[in-house]
């Protein structure tokens, strides 16, 4: 029995529910003016990626650099999504 795509899958499942919070709280704390960090790391996680021989690590790594890289247009689109009210703004707290 092969258990590597049943593991890959549960490492992908699980990076991309603890990014969703993590963006959310991102948002919340600093805005978005640290987006250049998912960057940074999401590109290094690729680029490494691309060069370990370990399958299993290499796909996690990979999914976890490209979740960095999405995270980048989540982090705006939270922004927007303060914006229209639809999630607490920090900015609110502070006033009341």
């Amino acid at each position: 029995m092969n258990l590597t795509g049943i593991t890959i899958a549960i490492a992908t499942f699980l990076i991309i529910g603890t990014f969703h919070p993590i963006v959310i709280k991102t948002e919340y704390h600093t805005g978005t003016k640290f987006w250049w960090v998912f960057l940074t790391v999401g590109i290094a996680c690729c680029g490494i990626a691309l060069f370990i021989e370990n399958i299993m690590l290499s796909a996690v790594l990979g999914v976890f650099g490209a979740s960095c890289l999405w995270s980048i247009k989540e982090l705006f689109e939270q922004k927007e999504r303060v914006r229209k009210g639809w999630f607490p703004s920090k900015h609110d707290k502070i006033k009341k």
